[in-house]
């Protein structure tokens, strides 16, 4: 059939079609056609023409280039791909750049088997067997349609063909799918009576790489008569996308001295292109480091894995001799495999030569100096040292230990963290006249253990002379503090204690006299020649002087040097008590109504300041009583308290009730006091104790106290 031979001719030389039809096209600059399949020969010849190349850029093709991606490859003036060699293998695709003064385009060449090509006949003519005889299953044929990416305009522009076998009158073919009538709606449209496809504008493969349409055909009404039948649209990837490093800052670290080849890191970048060809084709390169020495090339990058490996010796790896620990590399991915034609990116790779442990510490000097005077505490001398590994290491920071001359704990070492000296000091004071010489061995390593082929030296170990310096020292009491027990209240002139200090100095003879420093109550004396400590005052317990029942006092032993020290010495006077205060009453007022049934006026409690048992329990009595009738009473409730009760109903009036509350002391000591009783009017729950009446009793009372404590005077 006519029909099958033009799909036959169309599969098979469709840059003979497309040169037709450009005939009768405007000129478009770049290459006429942009896709060629090629069956892959046994081998490809040297300087046998593979195929022809047209590119125009419609205004000369002055200085025109051509640049293959496979270096076996090139392009003739007249535009004939050539070998330069014999090849067997070629891959799977070749790229041909064109420039000129005006334009410059990209063709792909993929290079397909046989057995792929017998494939395509199967699918396009449904071949069975070995008979080569088509057999038709449907009336539509919808070849699969390649178009590259970022076509140039004009637009709309033919991509493809539609054919039916059946000229039914009046059908028209129906396009339907992604691209057509749904989202991106309008790219593709098919001219309904011929069947050409055409594509309406560029497409980006990055963004959709294939299309999925469907294609039928309708009679006049609209009504499907065959199909629908599935048309495949692929988009051919264009080189428009550059590599992109996306995961910066790159930053690696290896250990100074590794060996050769040590793996330091990996830099990756990303294309957006088809990564089945070479538009996506990575390789790496460095185009710069700094610095540049030790060496100008220090490092080596994989081309096709981005691995960053040392390629220099351990021995030039040496941090401690490096002019910075850090180095940094420009680096470029390229695509295309790495040609010239290639787009590119850049990124920074930072490289740190780290630290390791191979330089021991070392004193600045074999022996250092320190002068302390005794009793003082604190750092004496710092100790210097130096090591040449990175300061912000444990391979750097330093630990002192003193080895010898320490037996008394007496001193101390520890690092500062800024300067890595050792800070020597003296934590217990030292006395000069026990010892006026200390030596110190003192040994420094490193946080870090050092690398098993470095070991510390003489130079970690350093001696300490440390001279102590003798001063006035100030006498000692003994005991201090001192303490002694005494009764309240002794005579004044009466002896507390004798205190002893004794000067520390034993080489110095120098004498010792006392005095008060610190006496709160103004109670005590001290004689200046032998320390005996007397009474000047009443030593009251219950003074606010005493805490607990210590009183304390403090005393200054002073010697005779120049200038002379001072001692203070702590003296803690335990006061045993004596029955030495009356016992008080509480509380001294109280209130009733006129008309109170409840005549329970008041509860009354004692307390006494001095200790049990001169103490409770408290006698409470009521002394005589004025007229024929008892007009009150006093009971006992516990040893600490009363209640005194109304024995009837009183006048508004104020009273003045004698009672006397005796302790338990030995001899006992008693309290005569009154309580002031109001007795008031009470109305609506309001009480007036306004003194309207006369205090009629007040005078007769107060009399009679008088009286009593008279007769008890002289029995």
């Amino acid at each position: 059939n006519e029909w099958m031979l033009k799909v036959h001719f169309l599969f098979f030389f469709p840059q003979v079609l497309l040169l037709a039809c450009a005939e009768d096209l405007e000129c478009v600059p770049g290459f006429q056609q942009k896709v060629f399949y090629i069956e892959q020969p046994f081998e490809f010849t040297e300087d046998q023409p593979v195929l022809n190349l047209e590119f125009d850029d419609c205004k000369g093709n002055n200085k025109l280039n051509f640049e293959v991606s496979n270096p076996d490859f090139k392009v003739e003036r007249d535009g004939s791909l050539v070998a330069i060699k014999n090849i067997s293998e070629a891959g799977r695709a070749l790229f041909v750049h064109a420039r000129s003064e005006h334009a410059e385009d990209m063709a792909e060449i993929l290079i397909v088997g046989a057995n792929e090509k017998r494939a395509a006949l199967k699918e396009i003519f449904k071949i069975e067997g070995n008979l080569g005889i088509p057999r038709q299953k449907r009336a539509i044929l919808a070849t699969p349609i390649l178009i590259p990416e970022n076509q140039r305009p004009p637009f709309p522009r033919s991509v493809g063909k539609v054919i039916t076998s059946e000229g039914t009158e009046g059908a028209k073919f129906r396009l339907s799918g992604k691209g057509v009538d749904q989202e991106p709606k309008g790219i593709f449209r098919i001219n309904e009576i011929s069947g050409d496809v055409s594509v309406t504008r560029a497409l980006d493969r990055e963004a959709i790489a294939s299309y999925e349409l469907e294609v039928e055909v309708t009679d006049i009404s609209g009504k499907t008569i065959d199909g629908p039948v599935r048309l495949d649209i692929s988009v051919i990837d264009q080189n428009d996308n550059r590599p992109m490093f996306k995961e910066g800052p790159y930053i690696g670290h290896v250990m100074e001295g590794s060996p050769t080849g040590t793996t330091v890191m990996r830099m990756t970048a990303f294309d957006a292109d088809d990564s089945s060809t070479d538009n996506a084709l990575l390789r790496y390169n460095i185009l710069r480091q700094t610095p540049t020495k030790p060496s100008p090339n220090m490092f080596y990058i994989d081309p096709e894995k981005g691995d960053i490996v040392t390629v220099v010796s351990p021995v030039l790896l040496d941090r401690e001799t490096m002019e910075t620990p850090k180095y940094e590399l420009v680096i470029e991915a390229k695509d295309m495999g790495g040609l010239d034609v290639g787009l590119t990116d850049t990124a920074t790779a930072t490289i740190l030569i780290d630290d390791k442990n191979d330089h021991a510490p070392e004193f600045t000097k074999k022996e250092f100096q320190a002068t302390v005077k005794e009793g003082v505490t604190g750092v004496i001398v710092n100790l210097t040292v130096g090591d040449r590994d990175d300061p912000a290491t444990g391979a750097w920071r330093a630990v002192y230990t003193i080895i010898n001359g320490n037996p008394g704990q007496s001193f101390e070492i520890h690092t500062n963290p800024q300067t890595n000296e050792g800070m020597l000091s003296v934590v217990k004071p030292l006395d000069y006249e026990i010892s006026a010489f200390h030596t110190l061995l003192i040994k420094v390593e490193n946080e870090d253990p050092l690398i098993p082929d470095i070991a510390y030296g003489p130079s970690s170990t350093a001696t300490v002379q440390i001279t102590v310096e003798d001063v006035n020292e100030g006498p000692v009491f003994h005991p201090n503090p001192m303490t002694v027990t005494k009764e309240e209240n002794i005579p004044i002139g009466s002896v507390v204690l004798t205190v002893n200090a004794t000067d520390p100095d034993t080489l110095q003879h120098q004498t010792i006299r006392y005095s008060v420093y610190k006496d709160p109550a103004g109670w005590l004396e001290i004689n200046p020649t032998n320390g005996t400590i007397g009474t000047t005052a009443v030593l009251d317990r219950e003074s606010p002087y005493v805490q607990n029942n210590i009183y304390t006092a403090l005393f200054l032993a002073i010697d005779s040097g120049n200038p002379p020290a001072t001692g203070t010495g702590t003296l803690h006077i335990t006061l045993e008590d004596v029955n030495d205060n009356v016992p008080s009453l509480y509380p001294t007022l109280a209130k009733v109504c006129d008309d109170a049934k409840d005549l329970r006026v008041v509860v009354l409690g004692a307390s006494d300041k001095d200790l049990h048992p001169n103490t409770d329990p408290f006698k409470f009595e009521l002394s005589k009583q004025p007229g024929p009738e008892k007009l009150w009473r006093i009971t006992k409730l516990n040893n600490t308290h009363a209640q005194v009760v109304l024995l009837q109903n009183l006048k508004k009036a104020n009273y003045n009730i004698p009672i006397s509350v005796t302790d338990s002391g030995k001899p006992p000591l008693t309290n005569n006091t009154e309580l002031k009783l109001q007795v008031c009017s009470c109305k609506k729950s309001k009480m007036d104790c306004s003194a309207t009446d006369a205090l009629h009793i007040s005078m007769t009372l107060i009399l009679l106290s008088l009286f009593s404590l008279f007769c008890k005077s002289f029995p």
